[in-house]
């Protein structure tokens, strides 16, 4: 177990990227195998010690910034082990939390597999992506990292080590589960009563549904009813070929009709991705790349998965669907080979570079949503951010996640006033996406930035059975406090 307090090795660790600056510990433990790891748990209790575990720093929420606890930090746990394929045509890889999402990527990919999750940040823990419940624009085919986990070995807040498979342990049909723990022990306890918003992307608070499994309880539980150590992901073969496009719009109601029909997949054209760039967005995007077209009204992109026998027919589908929006075909973007795929998704990835390039020259943080409504509602919550905006004149960008109807707007405010401002329209915002059925975050998380929303999404009594389920695995309240559940709602009653 290596241990450090210096604080030249610890001020790392009191960051992420949500610009939060409340940060403090006494030190950081980097364990070298899980049973270290249960160990630090085992011994909370008794010295009176809290612990926050630590991803790789690429949230977006605060939640591995430990106010005044001791961090846990998961970078030795790193081992990945062998592909190995399944009889039903699928493969599985076991990795251990810390290693990163990137390097599995590329083992799993150079045997021919792939790990569908694709969160923009490559360089997350795989661990944190879990206990995230982590997406991306793949998520549109392939949902979120919940979908894809077969297994997982989680440290419990009291020390204990459990290996929850998936389809072993299930809610009953009053709600309860019963685990059976290694030391022969048993643990019971009622899943959250709250219904779930129905958004195909949603990553606010618990889990939970009528006979739900365990495995899923955990996963996007924000590390806070254990520690994962380990886990079995499951691979799909990597296609043959991808087309890649950015398709302009002359107009907003032909964007929209485009995203309508492939959603759909009209003509036979199914995409893995869709994603959303408003005009603002393409502006901003022109300053670097000069062959964006002026006088768009905004941009799509898109991944379609193909073979060499199907392509020439997939490209022409896709033509036919353009050209029946009223596309600006002549001027869209077709990549069909990795150099050009490669090019294109610099492209993508240039927009959150020249946002915070933008925000430097203006000392203020951004103002940024996650939230995401039902799938029939992906134009009104885009109608809802432009036009609260131009109302508001706010310099801003609107993109993302189109064809999950889960879009991020960005208020870039010009001085102190507008910040303010902006920060009352997000809270507006909340409540009106809320009224659509909408979640307030569909991927990044409440963490311990978000928390104080979570109440106007589940009402006092979601939050406390949250509360509840926490102390039922947690007693001693060692774990991510702070995280997701607001502090005052441990003080209540079970």
């Amino acid at each position: 177990m290596i241990f450090k307090d210096d604080p030249g090795a610890i001020q790392g660790f009191l960051e992420d990227t949500s610009n939060l600056k409340i940060g403090r510990t006494p030190g950081v433990f980097f364990p070298e195998n899980p049973d270290e790891v249960a160990a630090l748990l085992r011994s909370a209790a008794g010295e009176k010690k809290r612990f926050t575990v630590a991803g790789n720093g690429t949230g977006t929420t605060g939640g591995r910034i430990p106010v005044g606890d001791y961090v846990i930090a998961m970078h030795l746990l790193n081992r990945i082990g062998p592909v190995e394929p399944v009889a039903d045509g699928t493969a599985s890889i076991r990795v251990q939390a810390g290693a990163l999402l990137e390097t599995v990527q590329k083992a799993t990919e150079a045997e021919g597999w792939l790990y569908p999750p694709d969160p923009t940040e490559k360089l997350c823990f795989i661990g944190s992506t879990i206990a995230n419940n982590s997406s991306g624009a793949r998520s549109f085919k392939y949902g979120p990292t919940r979908n894809h986990i077969r297994w997982i070995r989680i440290a419990l807040p009291q020390g204990a080590i459990l290996d929850i498979p998936r389809g072993h342990w299930f809610a009953d049909a009053g709600g309860f589960f019963r685990i059976g723990l290694p030391d022969g022990s048993s643990l019971g306890f009622r899943r959250p009563g709250y219904s779930i918003p129905d958004t195909s992307k949603h990553n606010a608070g618990y889990f939970s549904q009528p006979g739900m499994d365990l495995i899923d309880l955990f996963i996007g539980s924000e590390g806070t009813l254990g520690i994962i150590l380990e886990a079995e992901l499951q691979l799909i073969p990597l296609p043959e070929k991808v087309i890649s496009c950015l398709v302009y719009f002359s107009t907003t109601d032909g964007l929209f009709s485009f995203v309508g029909k492939a959603r759909e997949g009209r003509g036979g054209f199914r995409p893995r991705v869709l994603e959303l760039f408003d005009s603002r967005s393409l502006d901003l995007l022109r300053t670097s790349h000069p062959d964006v077209p002026v006088r768009t009204a905004g941009g799509i992109y898109i991944e379609k998965e193909t073979t060499a026998a199907a392509e020439e027919a997939d490209l022409e589908a896709l033509l036919n669907l353009m050209e029946s929006c009223g596309a600006m075909t002549d001027a869209s973007w077709v990549a069909l080979d990795r150099d050009e795929q490669k090019k294109l998704l610099e492209f993508r990835h240039d927009l959150p570079v020249l946002v915070n390039e933008w925000l430097a020259r203006q000392d203020e943080s951004k103002i940024s949503t996650d939230m995401a409504v039902p799938d029939s509602r992906f134009r009104d919550l885009f109608d809802l951010y432009r036009n609260s905006c131009e109302r508001e004149e706010f310099a801003f960008i609107i993109f993302g996640h189109i064809g999950n109807a889960h879009l991020h707007l960005n208020i870039l405010p010009r001085n102190r006033e507008e910040f303010d401002r902006a920060k009352a329209l997000y809270r507006t915002l909340v409540s009106e996406t809320l009224a659509m059925g909408g979640t307030l975050s569909a991927e990044h998380g409440i963490g311990k930035l978000k928390s104080g929303y979570l109440e106007e999404m589940y009402g006092r009594q979601g939050i406390r059975e949250m509360a509840r389920v926490k102390k039922h695995l947690d007693p001693y309240l060692v774990l991510n406090i702070g995280n997701l559940i607001p502090v005052e709602y441990y003080a209540t009653e079970n």
